[in-house]
């Protein structure tokens, strides 16, 4: 916008401000009012209708383009596996000659079809799109014009609100009249410029949108029968497709079932394809000193350490049973003693001795935890609701300690309680 313009639409601002919150006197035209808004209906249309047209002609051509890719992605995996074509020691030969063949042949009829298609998506482009880009050339016009007659309509309303004023004054000086003269003259002259751009939009509006209805049916009968060309094009092509290699004589379940086998019960036995990273033993955790983070370097901390490395999976901590209810308590507080077996409670003894209890806590840590804890063996995930997770290394509090080791103890840590199994974990 340039320097001339900015300095109209300042002195418009005022105006237009009272015209959008219909603040005193405004002129309102119906018969303009109801061509303006069927005119923004117009637009909107004209521009969807050249965006959809335009999509469609890129979705046919992506449409070809993803199932050449397609066929291409499906030639790779059919090849046979890296490492086996490279090995000059192999004579066992891989991958799925026949597929790969369907897919070159697959890929140059797809090819064919989409050079068959290029004169008709060409005619789209020409007979659809193209004309609406014109259609919206002429819009962008109107629109000019539009916005045009709204400002004539803010500089009419501006100098009669002016005029209005001067002439409403009871005591006018020599000023005044001056002034009155020269209101009286702009309001005639804006009057005359607002007159002009509003009749000539009430009048060739309406002769637009007969037009546009004028434009708009042949090029929907020209959409509609290059839409059925292709159609054909493609149904026709694909219908005369014989790759030895499909089964057309059944349909697409029964086929896609008899190719697939027993595929996917093989899968679901391969190990890998169910990944859970729990009951793995951590690397020891040091300090920025070197130290053990969590153990320190006590003779104790050592000999746990090594008895640690002793073992290289943790017992399991479940088993199909569970034991009857602890001392006649609830149901809802069954114990699950012996579940991990005793070749792990075995095992566990041949950590040793448990280490001397610490020496007393100062007094600032007097409001510390004081009763029993233990010390993780292993990593810990919760396998059931109300179980305790935790890391190797991680000090437990020990609020009830089974009779053995082989059983379920309770204990909190990081403000969670839960229960663990006992050959998790080596008491302190």
């Amino acid at each position: 916008m340039s320097l001339k313009g900015l300095q109209k639409a300042a002195i418009r601002a005022p105006q237009l401000f009272k015209a959008k919150y219909n603040l005193g006197e405004n002129t309102k035209d119906a018969v303009y009012i109801d061509s303006e808004r069927r005119f923004q209906e117009l637009e909107t249309e004209t521009k969807k209708l050249h965006d959809e047209s335009k999509k469609y002609f890129e979705a046919i051509n992506g449409m070809l383009n993803h199932q050449i890719e397609f066929s291409k992605a499906i030639q790779e995996i059919y090849k046979p596996i890296s490492g086996r074509v490279s090995d000059p020691d192999s004579a066992i030969p891989e991958g799925n000659p026949e597929g790969i063949r369907a897919c070159e042949e697959y890929e140059t009829i797809v090819r064919e079809l989409q050079a068959t298609l290029a004169p008709e998506l060409e005619m789209i482009e020409q007979r659809v799109i193209a004309p609406a880009d014109e259609l919206l050339t002429v819009i962008k016009a109107v629109r000019k014009m539009t916005v045009k007659r709204q400002h004539k309509q803010l500089d009419y309303d501006r100098r009669r609100t002016t005029f209005k004023k001067l002439q409403d004054k009871k005591e006018k000086s020599l000023k005044d009249e001056k002034a009155m003269y020269k209101a009286e003259s702009e309001v005639e002259q804006a009057t005359q410029e607002f007159n002009y751009f509003n009749d000539l939009l009430k009048d060739e509006l309406p002769k637009l949108f007969h037009l546009e209805r004028e434009f708009i049916r042949p090029l929907f009968q020209s959409f509609y029968y290059m839409q059925l060309n292709v159609f054909y094009t493609l149904h026709e092509r694909m219908q005369s497709i014989d790759i030895g290699y499909f089964d057309l004589t059944q349909d697409v379940e029964s086929a896609f079932g008899k190719q697939r086998g027993d595929i996917q019960e093989q899968v679901e036995q391969l190990t890998i394809v169910h990944f859970k990273a729990t009951g793995g033993k951590k690397p020891a955790r040091f300090g920025g000193d070197g130290k053990l983070a969590i153990e320190g370097n006590s003779p104790s901390s050592v000999s746990r350490r090594r008895s640690n490395e002793s073992l290289s999976s943790p017992p399991p901590p479940y088993s199909s049973s569970i034991s009857a209810v602890l001392n006649g308590s609830s149901s809802s507080s069954m114990a699950r003693a012996n579940s991990t077996g005793s070749s792990w409670g075995a095992a566990a003894k041949a950590k040793g001795a448990a280490p001397p209890p610490p020496k007393p806590k100062p007094s600032r840590l007097a409001g510390a935890h004081t009763g029993p804890t233990a010390t993780a063996l292993y990593d810990y995930e919760a396998q059931a609701e109300g179980d305790l997770s935790f890391n190797t290394g991680d000090v437990i509090e020990i609020t009830q300690k089974g009779a053995t080791e082989n059983e379920w103890w309770s204990g909190k840590l990081r403000g969670r309680e839960g229960q663990f199994p006992g050959n998790y974990v080596q008491a302190n």
